[in-house]
């Protein structure tokens, strides 16, 4: 889901793998077996994320049209954390991603603040980005096997996806801000580990371009009466994240690199950089534990 403003100044868009045959390398043959585990670690990520909450900072920085930053950025600090609804009762199982904000700017967020300037920030609830991975989703997605590399000193397999179900395009608007979800134009790279089947690194992008029609009521004088989303792209990397007492090694996301460019919206250009740090583990007895203490 996308967020944009439309004409304020500060607007915004906004596991082991299989083992191959002796001889050959992993390909094309092995990508179901590979899917098979990659969704079962993605559920024990979500099994065990409901016990962790961690720290995201946000720097949202328009550009200019030569790349440039226009201003100064605006950072948001978080206190994140996974939500996980198992699948009973014939549903399926759900993973949103749940965050407070502490400061804006370096201060605390102001209670009755104009809800455009917060615009271009992630949404306090959103869905968490590996769950189509999950068992009962992928029938929603075709994939193709891209080919083998390295990431992060690891041997990967490389996995394009595209949707293949149709949903309809959602444009919901409050105040001068518009949120914007195309799931038919999602494709993206999946890169994972063949060692452990973890994904250590997602890629989406917008599949050509989505024109967003402006109310009457959202108009300004001499305004355009449209929006296009030209280009929405963000590239997420995950790490491994080692806990003690007890010992428990999860593979977690460490940052989201994004860029968006609407024109005719406030801001047509912008880069946005969010990083996760500071992982904290709730034990049963509630304890809290930190990476690498007791």
């Amino acid at each position: 889901m996308q967020r944009w403003r439309a004409w304020a100044v500060a607007a915004s868009i906004l596991a082991g793998a299989t083992v191959p045959v002796a001889g050959r390398g992993p390909g094309p043959a092995d990508l179901p077996a590979l899917l098979q585990r990659v969704g079962e670690q993605v559920e024990r990520y979500y099994a065990h994320a409901r016990t962790l909450i961690c720290t995201e900072t946000v720097d949202l920085q328009a550009l200019t049209p030569d790349w440039s930053p226009r201003g100064r950025p605006r950072r948001i600090v978080d206190e994140l954390q996974v939500e996980w609804t198992p699948a009973a009762d014939g549903e399926r199982g759900h993973a949103d991603v749940r965050r407070r904000v502490l400061l804006v700017n370096g201060r605390p967020p102001r209670s009755g603040a104009d809800p455009d300037e917060a615009c271009m920030d992630p949404q306090q609830v959103s869905p968490e980005p590996l769950e189509f991975l999950l068992p009962s989703r992928r029938g929603e997605y075709a994939f193709t096997w891209a080919g083998t590399g390295r990431a992060d000193g690891r041997a990967v397999a490389k996995i394009d996806y595209r949707p293949v179900t149709s949903k309809p395009a959602s444009v919901v608007w409050t105040g001068d801000c518009v949120s914007v979800d195309v799931p038919d134009q999602q494709r993206g790279r999946i890169w994972v580990d063949l060692a452990s089947g973890d994904v250590v690194r997602l890629d989406q992008h917008l599949h050509g371009r989505f024109e967003v029609n402006v109310p009457a009521d959202k108009q300004r004088i001499d305004s355009p009466t449209w929006m296009e989303i030209e280009r929405a792209d963000s590239s997420i990397a995950y790490r491994p994240v080692t806990f003690h007492d007890p010992e428990e090694t999860l593979m977690l996301p460490v940052s989201i690199d994004s860029l968006q460019i609407v024109r005719n919206a406030g801001v047509p250009r912008l880069r946005t950089h969010q990083a996760f740090t500071d992982y904290r583990r709730f034990l049963t007895s509630g304890k809290l534990v930190k990476p690498g203490g007791s």
